[in-house]
């Protein structure tokens, strides 16, 4: 019979995997919306309005709790403003950059390179040792990666380019893979307050990235369609997924949490059948259960 300490732990195993789940979900679907904003909102006011209706919403929300962890919040400033800056900022302004120089098979491809920076990082850093099954994991989970960047046919990876949007996209994953790591050790607060502080220092951090591409003339102001997808983008992606991810990696540690975002691919090729009308192939099926089976792998010894 399992003791108490066992259940436990299986239980906190499957919340995990419940709300990691739903991130990649949210995260493919907010790929989908960064298509459909083409010509609606621009690039950098996604990214700065997104998390200043998080930080709205959360501010109104928490604040008290806010004002009770002012001091902790001071003690932290910098560090979280770094986290904000890699994961939530920088990742997401070096995604859209990159849209503008590389094709999106080969973003899709390249997102794959998150779960093994992690587990490197994890091991450089943390002192943690990747284990066979999460290696076996990262395999299966890559080939069907490949399989949706190659329409099925893994025989296109040698007519693959690579260009400068495909450096800034692994420059980004750098920095959410960064991200992933720091966030086991994040400062000692609660963690919807922490994940406040990071949306405002977002708010801060993408500010010039706004400014810069308003100057250009690059900006311009969202349509009905635009806004709706802010309030999406805002709500999912940005808020309910990034929870899930925090409490994701507080159970079950960043590189194992990591590993979940090889779905992301195949929840976004899912959602774009289903929401933009792109034809479903084979190889869809056959990666989405090549990703499923690779998390499955990769966590069956943990």
């Amino acid at each position: 019979m399992p003791s108490p300490l066992h259940r436990l732990a299986r239980q906190a195993y499957g919340h995990a995997v419940l709300l990691l789940t739903v991130t990649a979900a949210l995260w493919g679907a907010n790929g989908v919306a960064s298509r459909m904003a083409v010509g609606h909102v621009s690039p950098m006011t996604i990214v700065l309005f997104r998390w200043v209706a998080v930080f709205v919403v959360l501010a109104f929300l928490l604040r008290d709790d806010l004002r009770r962890e002012r001091a902790a919040l001071r003690a932290n400033a910098t560090r979280i403003f770094l986290m904000a800056l890699s994961g939530f900022t920088g990742f997401t302004v070096f995604f859209y950059l990159a849209g503008h120089h590389t094709s999106a098979v080969n973003i899709t491809l390249l997102q794959s390179s998150i779960p093994p920076m992690v587990l490197i990082g994890a091991a450089l850093f943390k002192g943690a040792r990747p284990t066979l099954m999460q290696v076996a994991g990262l395999a299966v989970t890559f080939v069907g990666v490949i399989l949706v960047a190659t329409h099925g046919d893994p025989r296109r990876i040698p007519d693959l380019a690579f260009n400068r949007g495909d450096v800034m996209l692994l420059a980004g994953c750098a920095l959410y893979a960064g991200y992933t790591l720091a966030l086991r050790d994040r400062p000692q607060l609660p963690a919807l307050v922490f994940f406040t502080a990071l949306a405002a220092a977002a708010c801060v951090s993408s500010l010039p990235m706004f400014v810069g591409e308003l100057a250009m003339g690059l900006s311009y102001w969202p349509t009905l369609k635009g806004w709706l997808i802010l309030l999406f983008v805002a709500l999912g992606p940005s808020l309910t997924s990034q929870v899930f991810f925090m409490r994701g990696v507080e159970l079950i540690g960043p590189g194992r949490a990591g590993l979940f975002s090889n779905l992301v691919p195949m929840f976004g090729a899912l959602f774009a059948v289903l929401l933009l009308g792109e034809e479903f192939h084979l190889y869809h099926g056959a990666a989405l259960a090549l990703g499923l089976g690779g998390v499955w792998l990769s966590e069956r010894k943990a």
